[in-house]
């Protein structure tokens, strides 16, 4: 099944609302990110992507996310300062969602997207073209820096 989100409303971090579909014609990376995670170290790679394909027309959104394991038990602003000082992370965060179970959006959207079903952990990756079309989702162990991810980031900016 196709999945669009171009009319999934979300929260930032300064309480507004977004529509994703304000972000037409950048390429997003939308993640479920925790700070007390084994993949936590991702941030990182997050960042490289930011840095290396931001000024190309792309975003990489985290969406903290705290129910598995509780790994990601801070409040907003922690997060953001847990980010910004071990991996210089300054990529968008939004506040809060649930990824499995009773989710929020972006996740009641991004979790009909094939394979279909809940998030299965923290770090688990979307890939958004520029029209808002899920293009790519990829799972936790998938690195950043993957060329799978990286190719096809780079293909969805030249489209």
């Amino acid at each position: 099944m196709s999945v669009n989100v171009t009319e999934v409303l979300v929260q930032k971090a300064n309480g507004e609302k977004l529509r994703l579909g304000d972000l037409h014609g950048q390429v997003l990376l939308i993640v479920n990110v925790a700070s007390r995670c084994g993949f936590t170290k991702q941030y990182a790679g997050l960042q490289e992507l930011q840095n290396t394909y931001g000024p190309k027309g792309f975003q990489v959104l985290g969406f903290p996310c705290n129910d598995f394991g509780g790994q990601e038990p801070g409040t907003l602003d922690e997060i953001k300062a847990f980010c910004a000082s071990n991996y210089e992370a300054t990529f968008t965060l939004f506040e809060k969602v649930h990824a499995k179970g009773t989710t929020t959006e972006p996740y009641t959207t991004l979790n009909q997207a094939e394979p279909s079903g809940d998030v299965d952990w923290n770090f688990e990756k979307f890939l958004i073209d520029k029209e808002g079309n899920v293009l790519k989702r990829l799972k936790s162990a998938i690195e950043p820096n993957s060329r799978d991810l990286t190719d096809a980031i780079e293909k969805a900016l030249a489209s």
